[in-house]
């Protein structure tokens, strides 16, 4: 919400007028001096938006402020060409509300548009929160970055690395809300207070690495050549795409790490095929390249990667996992009821090369269980299920 500054209105009072932690409304408003705030100028005003309310007859300020439960004040501020007069029958208000419910898509076939779609609602409600394009996938489809927090701490979590397991994006952006809901409406999750995670970690948040795939799954091929006639030939001009883990070139983002990627590259597909061909060489694809170099460049302090299905995770490679994993491990597994595997026959995932390359913990999470592309239908129970692996990727 945008609201426009008087004289002699502080980032301190606007923290107590709105009760939003004063972290959020500096963090909302990083171009503006918190030591002087220019009369006339606008800020941004983090977890709210306003609504228009038609002046009915007998309507006041006063009336209005009871109605609505908001601040006298609140109401002036985003009225300040109408406060210093009587209201008339007719007239425009507008009223300050606080948001206190999900903004995102629950439940629905998350393809690209509903994210950028959900992105666009997030950014704009909550202006602390920051993203970026860090890369493009093959069809030109941006791939997006959000980062939320202020602390040393920095917590990585991507989803849709294969393209029919989709699902993992909309549990993400669940996540994502109900953690910017918390923490503008000072309420806690599972007893937890957010503002101490957002104090003390940074998250990031890529919601879908392969969005090419998610569209080929849920949309169809599509209309450019020759990746049209590419998938249809890949896919035996079976009609239904819902097997397809790799991208619209046929490569499996999830094979193309450079982390023992000749094992894989041996032993898997020689050509381009809807799942597990790992590519030409490593990196050769630009959505893996550009999660790669994301990752360099933030040097994050620990990973998790959002897959179906199983219900468990993995957390260990060729023993180069840092001690410190264990522990966590232990907590995902306490919160979350998934089982921790340690090790698994599987080399060049995204996961594998963070552990190799860094000596950090890095984590990949199979959510729920069945046959990919997993139904909604499980949806709440997965986000259920680990809601408690969200939150301790942050406090531990």
């Amino acid at each position: 919400m945008k609201i426009t500054v008087r004289k002699g209105d502080t980032f301190s009072y606007y923290s107590q007028l709105f009760g939003l932690p004063l972290q959020l409304l500096l963090d909302s408003n990083l171009q503006t001096d918190p030591e002087y705030l220019l009369p006339g100028s606008s800020l941004l005003i983090p977890g709210y938006f306003h609504h228009e309310h038609t002046v009915k007859k007998g309507d006041t300020f006063h009336s209005l402020s009871r109605r609505y439960n908001v601040s006298l004040d609140g109401l002036f501020i985003l009225n300040q060409e109408n406060n210093a007069q009587l209201l008339k029958e007719g007239m425009v208000v507008n009223v300050p509300e606080r948001a206190v419910h999900r903004v995102v898509s629950v439940g629905v076939p998350y393809d690209y548009s509903v994210l950028k779609y959900d992105l666009q609602r997030l950014c704009s409600l909550y202006p602390f929160i920051h993203s970026d394009c860090f890369g493009q996938s093959v069809l030109k489809k941006d791939l997006v970055q959000l980062k939320c927090g202020r602390g040393r701490k920095k917590v990585h979590v991507n989803a849709s690395f294969h393209a029919n397991e989709w699902i993992t994006t909309g549990i993400l952006m669940v996540f994502l809300n109900d953690y910017l809901l918390a923490l503008t409406n000072n309420t806690p999750i599972r007893g937890i207070n957010m503002l101490p995670l957002y104090e003390s970690a940074t998250l990031s948040a890529v919601p879908m690495v392969d969005p090419d795939g998610v569209d080929l799954v849920l949309q169809g091929p599509p209309d450019i050549e020759p990746y049209r006639s590419l998938v249809k030939t890949l896919n035996k001009q079976h009609p239904n795409f819902k097997d397809w883990k790799a991208n619209i070139r046929g490569v499996d983002l999830n094979n193309q790490l450079p982390a023992r990627w000749e094992i894989e590259k041996a032993r898997k597909p020689a050509e381009p095929a809807p799942r597990d061909y790992p590519g030409d060489y490593p990196l050769s694809e630009p959505e893996a390249k550009a999660i790669a170099n994301l990752t360099v460049d933030e040097n994050f302090d620990r990973v998790i990667a959002l897959h179906t299905q199983g219900k468990e995770f993995y957390w260990g490679f060729e023993k180069e996992e840092p001690d410190e994993a264990e522990k966590i491990a232990e907590e995902f597994e306490r919160v979350s009821g998934y089982k921790a595997v340690r090790y698994v026959d599987s080399y060049a995932g995204y996961k594998d090369w963070f552990i190799q390359e860094f000596r950090k913990p890095g984590f990949t999470i199979e959510l729920g269980i069945g046959v990919n592309p997993l139904p909604l239908s499980q949806f709440q129970e997965i986000y259920k299920d680990t809601l408690g692996i969200f939150l301790a990727s942050l406090y531990m």
